[in-house]
Order: structure tokens, then sequence, then C-alpha cells
């Protein structure tokens, strides 16, 4: 009868209990029925809220157990988009967790595990939020986006773009690697190379959208691509069992990651899904571009911009992100820390990986392994410590001259 109560639950619901856009900073409410960006009171970020009550109805750890559905919209309560027509997917989502036992061994720890992002359809993470973001663009009525990108967001819009019969317009660096040029062009999206760094793209980017008319799809600069990259904490927590890791450690640039996580877990400890223990986050940096690293450690709510960024780690070469304070946040909160490693630690945690578990990473999630290292051999990670790097994205990804 309880198995049957499940089944009936299940089929019964599956709408969205999204109620309203909240603003991160100021609290100030906006509709979730109509498009919005950033907050028009302060500037930051916005974020959806939901009926959780009612999300609990169907919602339980034995019904998410039982769907069928293995991508972002497993949890489609609690996600964005309300009409079913919409979701659309190209498979993104339900990334493995693989346990590292012989790097695990070599470095001193007993419990370290990869989530492997790199599996998504676009071959990183940024699948996830691009998808609920054209998703729910798509709901609201909009069909032309643009993003500046370091390249694997690029490709991501590019791919949900053309599915959902939408179309991308993206700048990104020139140094972006060839192969991902071409992907977003052959994926139909318009590429704009700019000279410079990511925050030169989204100059540029910028301008161009507010003469065009396009939607903006930056990281946290409209509130949907975060709900995307949350799901990677709500399967963490089931994959796990409902007890979530004492670390995790996660290459950091716009930080949606880290702040989607982070929101994830809030939002599962009010449905009585999980308790209200926290892993230590750690955003990890590359040392030529790490703002996050140098605002945790001096106090800083927010992060100033890094001059003369430099890595060959592109994703993760953000010299500044809108949602600075809510990674920092994130960090403090969960007793978390913030490093930097150089770009030959990434290099060499990126070939030492592969040859120890037959593995490749791409630079950005190589430098959460040259993090693991470090951290380690501080004592700040102990070694029984059940720890989870976010393998964000593939080593086929990677540039030609790594």
């Amino acid at each position: 009868m309880v198995l049957l109560r499940l089944v009936i639950l299940i089929s019964s619901y599956s709408g969205s209990v999204i109620t309203k856009l909240e603003c991160t900073n100021c609290g100030k409410e906006f509709s979730h029925k109509e498009i919005n960006t950033l907050c028009d009171a302060c500037g930051k970020v916005l974020y959806a809220r939901y009926d959780l009550e009612k999300a609990k109805e169907t919602i339980s750890k034995q019904s998410i157990q039982l769907r069928k559905v293995y991508n972002i919209w497993r949890w489609n309560e609690i996600m964005p988009v309300i009409d079913p027509t919409y979701r659309i997917t190209l498979g993104e989502g339900w990334a493995p967790i693989i346990e590292t036992n012989n790097f695990g061994k070599k470095i001193g720890l007993n419990n370290l595990y990869i989530k492997d992002e790199g599996q998504n359809p676009t071959g990183t993470f940024k699948s996830r939020g691009l998808c609920a973001a054209v998703a729910k663009a798509l709901e609201l009525g909009e069909k032309e986006y643009v993003l500046p990108s370091a390249g694997n967001a690029g490709a991501a819009l590019a791919a949900y773009s053309s599915h959902g019969g939408a179309k991308a317009h993206i700048f990104v660096p020139v140094d972006t690697p060839e192969f991902i040029k071409k992907e977003i062009e052959a994926m139909g999206a318009e590429l704009t190379l700019v000279e410079g760094l990511i925050s030169d793209a989204g100059a540029k980017a910028k301008a161009a959208g507010e003469k065009h008319g396009w939607f903006s799809m930056s990281t946290l600069k409209e509130p949907y691509r975060v709900e995307g990259k949350k799901t990677m904490g709500l399967e963490l927590a089931e994959q796990f069992n409902w007890e979530l890791p004492e670390v995790i450690i996660y290459p950091t640039g716009g930080g949606t990651g880290i702040v989607g996580m982070w929101k994830a877990f809030d939002e599962m400890e009010q449905m009585g899904l999980i308790d209200s223990k926290r892993p230590k986050m750690i955003a990890v940096q590359p040392s030529g571009c790490q703002p996050m690293v140098r605002a945790f450690h001096q106090g800083d709510k927010f992060a100033k911009l890094w001059e003369n960024a430099k890595s060959f780690a592109a994703g993760i070469r953000v010299p500044g992100a809108i949602g600075d304070y809510l990674i920092l946040n994130a960090l403090r909160e969960s007793n978390g820390t913030a490093i930097a490693v150089d770009d030959t630690e990434i290099k060499d945690a990126m070939f030492d990986f592969a040859k120890k578990e037959g593995i490749m990473v791409a630079p950005e999630a190589a430098a959460t392994i040259a993090a693991a290292i470090k951290l380690t051999e501080s004592g700040f990670i102990d070694k029984s410590d059940k720890t989870v790097l976010f393998i964000t994205g593939s080593g086929l990804t990677t540039p030609d001259d790594w």
C-alpha cells in the first residue's frame, strides 16, 4: 500500500511550486511570471523561491528514488519551469559519483570521490545551468539570447538554444580553444571573438544585447542558471543516501555551482530530506586570478576585481563575479575556505590523476585535485573526511596547448 501511494503521488503532481523571485541582498520580491534579470533596487542577484510545504506533498526520500527521470527535471517541483512542454533536455544531470581509491590513497585520503560532470551532454556542468535558463526563457517567450563565455558555457547555450528552437549570440575571448569555437558555430550560434578576458567579452555582449534586445544569459544576471546548477547538490544528497560529505571542493569562476548547491541544501533541509550539517565548501582558483581567495582571507564581503588575470584554466580565469557575496557567505557559513593553485600544479594534477584513475579531466577540474593535495598536506582536510571533488568538465574539452 505504501508503494502504491508513492506511485500515485508521483504521477499526480508534476508541476513547479515556484512562488516568486527574491533579491538575495535587499529582499525585494519580483514576479516569476515576468522576465527579470538583477534586482532593480540594488542590482544584486535574484533567487527563485518555492512553496516547499507543497513540494513536500510529492517529494520524499522514497518518492524521489522511484522516479525514472534522470536529468535536471527529476526534482521538477523545485525547478522553475511550470509548463512541462518547456522542460527541454539533452540528458544533462545525474552525473556519477566515482570513488578514487588509487589517487585517494596516494595523497592520504580514505574517502575521496569525484562527481564527474564531464559526462554531461556538452562535456561540462554548464549543460545544467543553461538547460534550466533556456527552458524558463522559452516559457516566458524569450527566444534570442546573448552570453559572454570562456567557451564551455557558450557551447552549452548554443546546444540548448538549438534544441529549443531559439537563437544564441556568444562572445568569447580570442584565445578560446578552436574546437570550442567550432562547436559553438556548428550548433548554429553567432560567435563573436573579443580581445582580452571574459570580462571584456561581457562588456561587448552587454552592449550588443542592449542594442538588439537580446536576453542576457550571463552568470547570475538572470535567475535560473543557478537553478540548473543546484541540481548537483540535490543529486549529491540522494547519491550519498541523504548524508552530505564532510568536504566539497569546487573550481570557482562565476561561482554558480557553489551557491547553487548551498541553495539546494537549504531547500532540502526545509523539506526534511537532510539535517542541518553542511560540508565545508572550498573554492579553488588559479593563482593568476584569485579574487575570491583574496576576499575570503581578507574578510571582505565583496571581492575586488582581479587585475591582469592569467591562467590556462580559462573557465576559472574570471576577474570578478556578481555573486561574490553569495560565494563568500557559503564558504564562511560552512567553515570552509578558499585556496589558490598555480598552473603548474593544475597540469601536474591532470596527468597524475589520469595515470592513477584513468580519467582525463579539464584544467578547471584539475584545480580541485591540486587543492585537495595542498589541503590534505596542511591538515585542513582530515584523512577520514568524505571529500568530493567536482570534476566540472571532461579533459576532452582541454585546449590543444596543455
